[in-house]
């Protein structure tokens, strides 16, 4: 392919500005809340069926959460952490 671009270029180009670089940074954080989330889960082989019972909510609720479309809050994440016995750290980054 004559002139092809890279996805990594065009991100790094896309990323100069500062509207499109806050909107990124906002999707990718919760992107990355709910992987980490659905791997932990996959990682201990726990449905999300399983999840939610041990949350006390639905596995619709659970599917949510997966969903990077969502906004998890703090307490959620703590009771998720809780359930894997694992502790839950939030990082501000510069």
């Amino acid at each position: 392919m004559k002139n092809a671009v890279s996805f990594d270029s065009i991100k790094k180009e896309l990323l100069k500005n500062s509207k499109v670089k806050s909107a990124y940074e906002k999707e990718h954080a919760r992107a990355m809340v709910s992987l980490q989330v659905a791997e932990l889960r996959e990682e201990y082989h726990i449905s999300q069926k399983n999840l939610a019972k041990r949350l006390h909510t639905t596995q619709q609720t659970v599917s949510k959460i997966e969903n990077p479309d969502n906004n998890i809050t703090i307490g959620t994440l703590e009771k998720i952490a809780g359930v894997f016995n694992r502790k839950l750290i939030v990082k501000f980054a510069k």
